[in-house]
């Protein structure tokens, strides 16, 4: 695999259809600008930036260039989570009133050594690991309106937070509470409770979140589903079912998401944010005719100054289409 030390250099080199952005999170903007300067389809890692400002920065950068911009939410790809919204979504619950969720689990020394911005502002588990559950709680319940948390650094003692409890508002009316911690010996954290990912031990007897409506309630990603049939009271039995749930890798479904807007053939769209700053980003035409999709075919590593004398490694997955 060919080694560049910028993206600039990587582009002069040889054409590519499609970029994945997996840099360190203050990176990220700036790496996503450089490929749509290019007119190249980018995916950035989530979260797509460290401030709403740069977020809406890039995104509107890519709808005024018509560069598809793509942000690697890959949850949103879970077979187990469309199922739960789903059961969400169809009223099986009643009206949802709450939400309890936790990310715990404990990330070893290693992890921060090979990437020392990890214990620094913009890095720690908000940005890094509750940007995914935030993404995964309002695809389930909704937007959410209101925030209070409180943040520790105290295990650690690094200048990011290492543990934090967080209260929600949902537009919805329900309320939710959720635990994070990257220091917390736990397996109650999606990456250990699903199967779909394989680099993590795996517990079928734990679950991460758990939401209660006014007729039921479900635990996922046990997809234990508890619901009264009768008359509801906590004097009540409820009807006990666990859903069945084929499952498989998200992060191929969203390569291969990224595989598809690369092809530019005009007919993809995507849609990145929500709201009024919610952006629109279309595949670009070129008048180039449809392609076989090839895969990932171009890797490149280089180290950059971290602005403190030290230095941080960037990776960059690219692809190809194949003709």
């Amino acid at each position: 695999m060919p080694i560049h030390t910028t993206l600039t250099d990587l582009f002069a080199s040889q054409h590519l259809d499609g970029v994945m952005v997996a840099t360190p999170n203050s990176l990220h903007v700036e790496n996503g600008l450089d490929c749509v300067e290019h007119s190249v389809p980018v995916l950035v890692e989530q979260p797509i930036a460290n401030s709403v400002e740069e977020a809406i920065r890039l995104a509107e950068a890519a709808s005024a260039a018509n560069v598809p911009l793509l942000v690697g939410h890959h949850r949103r790809h879970s077979l187990i989570l469309a199922k739960a919204r789903e059961i969400v979504q169809g009223g099986s619950l009643g009206q949802v009133v709450a939400v309890v969720g936790s990310s715990l689990f404990y990330k070893f020394d290693h992890y921060f050594d090979e990437g020392p911005w990890r214990r620094e502002v913009g890095g720690g588990p908000i940005l890094i690991n509750m940007i995914h559950e935030v993404d995964v709680l309002r695809w389930l319940c909704g937007e959410i309106v209101a925030v209070q948390a409180f943040s520790s650094n105290e295990t650690r003692g690094f200048p990011v937070e290492d543990t934090a409890a967080i209260n929600l508002r949902f537009a919805g009316g329900a309320l939710g509470t959720f635990l994070l911690s990257d220091t917390a010996a736990s397996a109650r954290s999606w990456e250990q409770t699903s199967p779909e990912n394989s680099g993590y031990a795996h517990y079928t007897d734990e679950d991460c979140y758990l939401i209660p409506g006014t007729r039921g309630s479900l635990a996922i990603p046990i997809m234990r589903l508890k619901v009264y049939a009768g008359e509801r009271s906590w004097s009540e039995p409820f009807h006990e079912d666990t859903i069945g749930v084929d499952w498989a890798n998200p992060r191929a479904a969203a390569r291969a998401l990224l595989l598809r807007y690369s092809r530019r053939d005009g007919t993809s769209g995507h849609r990145v944010g929500g709201g009024s700053n919610t952006a629109r980003h279309a595949s670009n035409p070129r008048g180039r005719r449809s392609r076989k999709i090839g895969g990932f075919a171009a890797y490149t590593e280089h180290s950059v100054n971290d602005g403190r004398g030290g230095e941080v490694s960037c990776t960059y997955l690219c692809c190809k289409v194949q003709i």
